[in-house]
């Protein structure tokens, strides 16, 4: 599966899609969204550039990059009135997949740029907002054109699929399960931290091109607590999405070995595989990292199971559908949410993740 030309967030703003269920996503930016805003006025004062250049990668479609958008602009205008100096203007570039759906966030912009005008007799700040579709494990933009980088809950995704996942023949070693799991073979865990080391030191270096000298970059991304890859709260929602899937095996509605040619391009790192990382790439010095965990959001008329299933929809949608078809989706999810809640009665679900801060040399 080509994962750069078949993943995307759900689009519109239907019963089903991102935005209308992507408040776990919201609450962990929010948790730490005083860094953020404490991270990109220390970068102001340290520049004060007259043309600012932020970038949310992986902005997907929906409130939330508005939403940190917007209070990242006003936190800024807000010390340049303290400081009696002019405000600049703002290149904002939004980055995701050529499949996301940009056209929903191009819908919200008129709304976006009357709140930043609201109460202000002078018309609000200079914003400039551009799509830039494509891969962010690569270039994006032109040499130090930016001051600023933002990604929340998307540096978990991997670019592709780990090719050492497969065997000669092009069949899982993983046969059984879509991520790491108990059962896995040892070499399964390696395959997944192997291409996180590829694309995150990719990722890092296409980065410290487009970043001025003393440019921040603040990532927010999913995470597990220990070195061991088969941790509980890292691995427990896909292998409850694994047993949903294997539920409708037994009911004939798929067939195992579409099944065992299913994975999941996703990686939670530890923190010590973080640092080493930009440690060993070395184009960045880390100002923070800390751990946070997920809130427990329960959508009003929902069970916990039910708004990460719906959470989990959102996001796996369009690869569940490429592989298997639109037609499992409303019984894989329904097992699903019961399945979390039942595992939620016997024992806490706490997935945990990272913000990162870091600074280019």
């Amino acid at each position: 599966m080509d994962v750069e030309k078949v993943f995307h967030m759900t689009g519109g703003s239907g019963e089903a899609s991102y935005a209308r269920n992507s408040s776990i996503q919201k609450s962990a930016s929010e948790k730490v969204k005083h860094i953020v805003l404490e991270t990109i006025v220390e970068l102001y004062l340290s520049t004060t550039p007259k043309s600012l250049g932020l970038a949310d990668l992986g902005c997907s479609s929906g409130p939330n990059s508005l939403s940190i958008m917007k209070a990242m602009l006003q936190t800024v205008e807000e010390n340049c009135l303290k400081l009696r100096q002019p405000e600049p203007e703002f290149r904002v570039h939004l980055n995701d997949l050529p499949t996301n759906d940009f056209n929903a966030i191009f819908k919200d912009l008129p709304d976006f740029y009357k709140e930043l005008r609201k109460g202000r007799s002078s018309g609000g700040p200079s914003v400039y907002i551009g799509a830039f579709p494509g891969s962010f494990y690569g270039r994006l933009f032109p040499d130090s054109c930016l001051h600023f980088i933002y990604s929340s809950n998307s540096l978990h995704w991997l670019s592709r699929l780990p090719p050492s996942l497969y065997d000669e023949q092009g069949k899982s070693i993983n046969k059984g399960n879509i991520y790491i799991s108990e059962s896995s073979p040892t070499q399964v865990s390696g395959a997944y931290y192997s291409q996180f080391q590829e694309d995150f030191s990719l990722f890092l270096r296409s980065r410290s091109q487009e970043l001025i000298v003393g440019g921040r970059m603040v990532l927010i991304l999913w995470g597990r607590r220990g070195s061991d890859h088969v941790d509980r709260d890292n691995i427990i929602l896909w292998e409850l999405l694994s047993r949903s899937f294997k539920i409708l095996v037994s009911q004939g509605e798929i067939e195992e070995e579409k099944l065992d040619s299913y994975e999941i391009h996703f990686y939670a790192p530890s923190r010590d595989e973080l640092e080493e990382e930009v440690r060993r790439e070395s184009s960045f010095i880390m100002d923070r990292l800390e751990m946070f965990e997920f809130e427990r959001n329960v959508e009003a008329g929902r069970s916990y199971g039910m708004t990460v299933a719906k959470t989990v929809r959102a996001v796996q949608e369009s690869l569940i559908s490429h592989h298997f078809g639109e037609g499992i989706l409303e019984s894989l999810f329904e097992h699903y949410g019961r399945l979390v809640d039942e595992e939620m009665a016997i024992q806490e679900i706490r997935p945990i993740a990272f913000v990162l801060v870091l600074r280019k040399l």
